[in-house]
Protein backbone atom coordinates (compact mmCIF):
# COMPACT_ATOMS: atom_id res chain seq x y z
CA UNK A 1 0.00 0.00 0.00
CA UNK A 2 1.42 3.23 -1.24
CA UNK A 3 0.63 6.99 0.33
CA UNK A 4 -0.15 7.68 -3.17
CA UNK A 5 -2.78 4.92 -3.45
CA UNK A 6 -6.30 6.27 -4.28
CA UNK A 7 -8.91 6.30 -1.75
CA UNK A 8 -12.28 7.17 -2.23
CA UNK A 9 -14.17 9.71 0.61
CA UNK A 10 -17.77 8.77 1.30
CA UNK A 11 -20.77 10.78 3.23
CA UNK A 12 -22.30 8.82 5.83
CA UNK A 13 -24.63 6.84 2.96
CA UNK A 14 -21.45 5.72 1.39
CA UNK A 15 -21.67 8.29 -1.58
CA UNK A 16 -18.13 9.27 -3.29
CA UNK A 17 -17.31 13.04 -2.52
CA UNK A 18 -14.19 12.84 -4.12
CA UNK A 19 -10.77 10.52 -4.45
CA UNK A 20 -7.40 12.20 -2.52
CA UNK A 21 -4.40 9.82 -2.29
CA UNK A 22 -4.08 7.88 1.12
CA UNK A 23 -1.44 10.72 2.71
CA UNK A 24 -4.12 12.70 1.76
CA UNK A 25 -6.83 10.60 3.56
CA UNK A 26 -4.51 9.72 6.55
CA UNK A 27 -3.50 13.39 7.20
CA UNK A 28 -7.20 14.64 7.26
CA UNK A 29 -9.04 12.00 8.87
CA UNK A 30 -11.41 11.46 6.27
CA UNK A 31 -13.90 9.18 6.31
CA UNK A 32 -13.10 6.33 3.64
CA UNK A 33 -14.48 2.37 3.21
CA UNK A 34 -12.95 0.10 5.33
CA UNK A 35 -14.06 -4.04 5.41
CA UNK A 36 -13.15 -5.86 8.43
CA UNK A 37 -13.43 -9.83 8.41
CA UNK A 38 -13.62 -11.73 11.66
CA UNK A 39 -12.31 -15.20 10.53
CA UNK A 40 -13.82 -18.42 13.11
CA UNK A 41 -12.59 -21.82 12.68
CA UNK A 42 -15.06 -24.77 12.76
CA UNK A 43 -14.35 -25.07 16.65
CA UNK A 44 -15.73 -21.23 17.23
CA UNK A 45 -12.17 -20.15 17.83
CA UNK A 46 -11.71 -16.40 16.37
CA UNK A 47 -8.72 -15.62 14.59
CA UNK A 48 -6.99 -12.68 16.36
CA UNK A 49 -3.47 -11.35 14.49
CA UNK A 50 -0.82 -8.53 15.91
CA UNK A 51 -0.26 -5.61 12.92
CA UNK A 52 3.07 -5.26 12.13
CA UNK A 53 4.96 -2.18 13.67
CA UNK A 54 5.02 -0.27 10.04
CA UNK A 55 1.05 -0.04 9.89
CA UNK A 56 -0.03 3.79 9.17
CA UNK A 57 -2.66 3.93 11.75
CA UNK A 58 -2.49 1.55 14.88
CA UNK A 59 1.06 -0.02 14.26
CA UNK A 60 1.44 -3.06 16.49
CA UNK A 61 -2.00 -3.41 18.29
CA UNK A 62 -3.47 -6.46 17.94
CA UNK A 63 -6.86 -7.03 15.64
CA UNK A 64 -10.10 -8.85 15.94
CA UNK A 65 -10.82 -8.95 11.84
CA UNK A 66 -8.61 -8.81 8.79
CA UNK A 67 -9.46 -5.92 6.49
CA UNK A 68 -8.73 -2.91 5.29
CA UNK A 69 -9.38 0.32 2.84
CA UNK A 70 -11.21 -0.67 -0.34
CA UNK A 71 -10.10 0.42 -3.34
CA UNK A 72 -11.97 3.18 -5.60
CA UNK A 73 -14.68 1.60 -7.09
CA UNK A 74 -14.05 -1.76 -5.70
CA UNK A 75 -17.50 -3.86 -4.33
CA UNK A 76 -17.51 -4.01 -0.81
CA UNK A 77 -17.44 -7.79 -1.12
CA UNK A 78 -14.40 -7.92 -3.36
CA UNK A 79 -12.31 -5.29 -0.91
CA UNK A 80 -13.40 -8.22 1.98
CA UNK A 81 -11.94 -10.91 -0.29
CA UNK A 82 -8.87 -9.26 -1.51
CA UNK A 83 -8.04 -7.91 1.76
CA UNK A 84 -8.68 -11.69 3.16
CA UNK A 85 -6.38 -12.78 0.74
CA UNK A 86 -3.32 -10.42 1.47
CA UNK A 87 -3.70 -10.49 4.88
CA UNK A 88 -3.96 -14.08 5.47
CA UNK A 89 -3.09 -15.52 2.71
CA UNK A 90 -7.30 -17.47 2.56
CA UNK A 91 -10.16 -17.70 0.46
CA UNK A 92 -13.51 -17.83 2.25
CA UNK A 93 -17.03 -17.50 2.02
CA UNK A 94 -17.87 -14.10 3.48
CA UNK A 95 -21.23 -13.23 5.13
CA UNK A 96 -21.98 -9.84 6.02
CA UNK A 97 -22.28 -9.35 9.56
CA UNK A 98 -22.84 -5.84 10.23
CA UNK A 99 -20.87 -2.12 9.70
CA UNK A 100 -21.34 1.27 10.03
CA UNK A 101 -19.65 4.46 10.58
CA UNK A 102 -16.74 4.79 13.35
CA UNK A 103 -14.79 8.03 14.11
CA UNK A 104 -12.21 8.92 16.59
CA UNK A 105 -9.06 11.14 16.62
CA UNK A 106 -7.54 8.68 14.16
CA UNK A 107 -9.63 7.48 11.58
CA UNK A 108 -13.18 7.80 9.92
CA UNK A 109 -14.51 5.08 8.40
CA UNK A 110 -17.78 3.83 6.57
CA UNK A 111 -16.81 -0.01 7.09
CA UNK A 112 -18.85 -3.43 6.57
CA UNK A 113 -17.99 -6.29 8.80
CA UNK A 114 -18.04 -9.87 7.35
CA UNK A 115 -17.75 -12.91 8.81
CA UNK A 116 -15.60 -16.04 7.12
CA UNK A 117 -14.84 -19.79 8.80
CA UNK A 118 -11.53 -21.42 8.03
CA UNK A 119 -9.43 -23.65 9.53
CA UNK A 120 -6.36 -22.40 8.37
CA UNK A 121 -3.79 -22.60 7.53
CA UNK A 122 -3.31 -18.56 7.15
CA UNK A 123 0.03 -17.48 5.94
CA UNK A 124 0.22 -13.45 5.81
CA UNK A 125 1.66 -13.12 2.91
CA UNK A 126 1.54 -8.73 2.10
CA UNK A 127 3.80 -9.10 6.15
CA UNK A 128 0.71 -6.97 7.63
CA UNK A 129 0.26 -9.38 10.30
CA UNK A 130 3.20 -10.25 13.26
CA UNK A 131 1.63 -12.64 15.27
CA UNK A 132 -1.97 -14.77 15.58
CA UNK A 133 -3.65 -17.20 17.81
CA UNK A 134 -6.89 -18.41 17.72
CA UNK A 135 -9.32 -17.62 20.71
CA UNK A 136 -12.33 -19.68 22.09
CA UNK A 137 -15.61 -16.96 21.93
CA UNK A 138 -16.06 -17.96 25.23
CA UNK A 139 -12.61 -16.62 26.42
CA UNK A 140 -12.63 -13.45 24.20
CA UNK A 141 -13.58 -10.84 26.60
CA UNK A 142 -10.33 -12.05 29.11
CA UNK A 143 -8.34 -11.91 26.07
CA UNK A 144 -10.09 -8.07 25.15
CA UNK A 145 -8.98 -7.39 28.13
CA UNK A 146 -5.16 -8.53 28.34
CA UNK A 147 -3.84 -6.51 25.58
CA UNK A 148 -4.36 -3.24 22.89
CA UNK A 149 -6.89 -3.62 20.25
CA UNK A 150 -7.99 -1.34 17.02
CA UNK A 151 -10.82 0.05 18.30
CA UNK A 152 -12.54 0.15 14.69
CA UNK A 153 -12.71 -3.40 14.41
CA UNK A 154 -13.84 -3.75 18.24
CA UNK A 155 -16.64 -0.98 17.69
CA UNK A 156 -18.10 -2.24 14.72
CA UNK A 157 -17.99 -5.41 14.74
CA UNK A 158 -19.24 -5.73 17.95
CA UNK A 159 -23.01 -6.92 17.51
CA UNK A 160 -21.54 -9.57 15.29
CA UNK A 161 -19.22 -10.66 18.23
CA UNK A 162 -21.79 -10.70 20.18
CA UNK A 163 -24.48 -12.86 18.45
CA UNK A 164 -21.16 -15.24 17.52
CA UNK A 165 -20.41 -15.69 21.44
CA UNK A 166 -24.36 -16.45 21.78
CA UNK A 167 -24.15 -19.74 19.44
CA UNK A 168 -20.42 -19.92 20.30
Amino acid sequence: MSAQEPVEVVDLDGRVERVVTRSEMRAGRLRHRCTYVLVLDHADQLVVHQRAAWKDVWPSRWDVAFGGVAGVGEDWLDAARRELHEEAGVEAILRQAGGGAYDDDAVSVLGRVFVARHDGPLTFPDGEVVASERVPLARLGEVLAERAWCPDSLALAESALKALEGRG
